[in-house]
């Protein structure tokens, strides 16, 4: 599921410095918060379009996916009875041996390279996840839907912040935006202040493409259920050339779960709840 990046974010290469929280000159997200409406600037523009256009016409979009199924001792895919039954598929299976993902069929086999899309017939498949975690995803033509809706933007939502170190560093195995297990290590906090007191929201690098990773914060708040999508919303962090980071709510995005419920949904991060709402990025729609 990586091979296709959902949503254009930045990666920190390394470790943030130790600075001290500079305090906001103003308090974020008051009980009472009127947005500040403003035109969105023209890369966020290019960023949403180019989004609805990847929903809606990419392999690999979530609009597309049919399945998802762990390999484990192995799957078969085609006919009614299978683990994944596919209309007008003659019976594959999939295993995997010392970390090699192989596709099996009609007694040939070929390999499938981790993240990379492979056509099979009117579908695609992708492997993902560690060597022996493997998890095929099973994808079909995009259904056809909206475009994702946004909160209006708000400029009070960007954000400059520093980055406390974890105080015990470490990693933990947790659900990605597109809903696969990653192992993401403990970046540190982010110290927010909202509705007149102050949340540190846990930040962690969840591996990418290309052995980059990716600074993230899984947030809740109040607009979850009212609004926003009900499990939570994901934002990056940008770095700065200070040694500081950029949050953009107005960036903040669904997970992959808000779109089909083929992929599994991130539970929340435990603290990460905002106690004001945050009327910026991307909005949801129960009833679409």
């Amino acid at each position: 599921m990586r091979a296709s990046r959902p949503w254009p974010g930045v990666r920190a290469k390394a470790a943030a410095p130790r600075v001290r929280f500079l305090p906001l000159a103003f308090s974020l997200l008051t009980a009472h918060f009127s947005p500040l409406v403003a035109q969105a600037p023209p890369d966020l523009v290019q960023e949403r379009a180019a989004y609805a256009r990847w929903l809606s016409s990419a392999r690999t979009s979530p609009l597309a996916a049919i399945a998802q199924a762990p390999v484990g001792s192995g799957i078969r895919l085609g006919p009614p009875d299978a683990d994944v039954p596919l209309e007008g598929l003659a019976e594959q299976r999939i295993t995997e041996r010392a970390g090699r993902v192989t596709l099996e069929g009609r007694g040939a086999g070929r390999a499938l390279p981790r993240g990379r899309p492979i056509p099979l017939g009117a579908y695609t498949l992708v492997a993902s996840g560690e060597p022996g975690r493997t998890v095929i995803s099973v994808f079909g033509p995009p259904r056809s839907g909206p475009p994702p809706a946004y909160f209006p933007y708000d400029s009070t939502m960007v954000l400059t912040v520093a980055l406390e170190p974890p105080r015990r560093p470490g990693a933990v195995r947790l659900l990605a935006v597109d809903g696969m297990e990653v192992e993401a290590a403990e970046a540190g906090t982010v110290a927010i202040t909202a509705g007149g007191a102050t949340t540190r929201l846990t930040v962690r690098r969840i591996p990418g493409e290309d052995d980059e990773n990716d600074l993230e914060i899984y947030f809740r708040d109040p607009t979850n259920g009212r609004g926003s999508y009900p499990a939570g919303r994901f934002v990056s962090l940008t770095p700065l050339p200070d040694g500081r980071y950029r949050i953009d709510f107005n960036r903040a995005r669904n997970p992959f779960c808000a779109y089909s419920s083929v992929y599994a949904c991130p539970a929340p991060w435990p603290g990460n709840s905002l106690p004001a709402p945050v009327a910026a990025g991307e909005r949801y729609d129960s009833e679409k």
